[in-house]
Parts: structure tokens; sequence; C-alpha cells
């Protein structure tokens, strides 16, 4: 069976606690095998037999609003996908490298409209780099902290116009290492 990553968004801020073996057994109620969670921030890798992302995401999204009585947005990818990501080179690499910037994947359901697109990477400030590509959007922080920054997961989700999660490059990388 193929191998997924569904990255869950607003878990465990916000008030919206929920343990990690909770977490796992809702997945596993759906059918899925070898379920695990990476880190306590939502991300859940797992087996299931539809080679389809979208209809896993819908799929996801229903069963966990049901078991935890509030919509969670669930973007799914398979690890080839994660690994062009994990890869992809929005930016110079020396400004990726600059000590003090950090690289973050916004995670998306669908490929926005070339004019959602542009309106987010006109976002771009002095302290945030923005780029779209496909069902991510790229946002390098320079020199400066995610929760500094004058933008927010939820400008860039009401400027794209749907749901997106953010996640660390690191934490990508690391998933791939582990689950590849």
């Amino acid at each position: 069976m193929p191998k997924f990553i569904a990255f869950l968004r607003a878990i465990n801020v916000g008030g919206h606690v929920v343990k990690m073996d909770q977490l796992r057994q809702s997945f596993e109620a759906l059918g899925f095998a070898n379920v695990e969670t990476f880190i306590a921030s939502g991300n859940v890798i797992f087996e299931a037999k539809s080679k389809d992302t979208a209809v896993l995401q819908r799929k996801i999204e229903k069963h966990l609003h049901q078991a935890l009585g509030y919509e969670v947005a669930t973007l799914v990818r398979t690890l080839a996908e994660l690994e062009q990501v994990a890869n992809h080179r929005p930016f110079a690499e020396t400004e990726m490298n600059l000590p003090g910037n950090t690289l973050y994947v916004g995670f998306i359901a669908d490929n926005p409209a070339k004019a959602a697109s542009q309106k987010v990477e006109a976002l771009a400030t002095d302290a945030d780099d923005l780029k779209v590509a496909g069902r991510e959007v790229y946002w390098l922080l320079k020199h400066t902290n995610f929760s500094d920054s004058k933008l927010s997961g939820a400008i860039l989700e009401r400027t794209l116009g749907m749901k997106a999660t953010f996640r660390n490059i690191n934490t990508v990388r690391r998933i791939l290492k582990k689950y590849s």
C-alpha cells in the first residue's frame, strides 16, 4: 500500500489538544495501516489502499470532525510529493542559509488561481518572502520568528481563499528521512 503524510491544521494549538494515541486510533478506525504520528503538531504518516489524496483528505476531515467536534483542515501528500517539496529551492540558496532565516512550507489543498498566487507573493516584505509553487506556499522568514512576522497563516489563507497549514522545512525533511 502507498504511504501518505497528512498535515493537520490547528492540532495542539488554540485549545485544540489532541493526544497522539487518539489521533492514531482515529486514522486506524478509517482502515489505514501502519499509522504513526510525528511530533505533536498534527503530522500523521499512514498507508492506504486509495491513491487519491483528495479523497483521503475529505475522508479524514469528515472523520476528525465527527471524532473531535471541530473542523480539522487536512492536507495529504504522497512521499514522492513530499520529496519534491523538500528538494524545491524557491529562493536563492545563499538567502535560505543566512543565519536567522527560516523556511516554512504551507500545504494547501489545490493549486491556487494565478491571481491568488500573485496576491500572496505581493505580500512579501523585507522580513518575509513568499513564493507559491503548485499546492505549496514557501515562506522565508528573514531574521525574525514566525510569531513576530506581520504576516500570519490566517492572512495567507484569506488571500489564497483556502485553508493552509505550515511546517518548518526541517520538519518536512525529518519526516521524509524517517519514512522514505
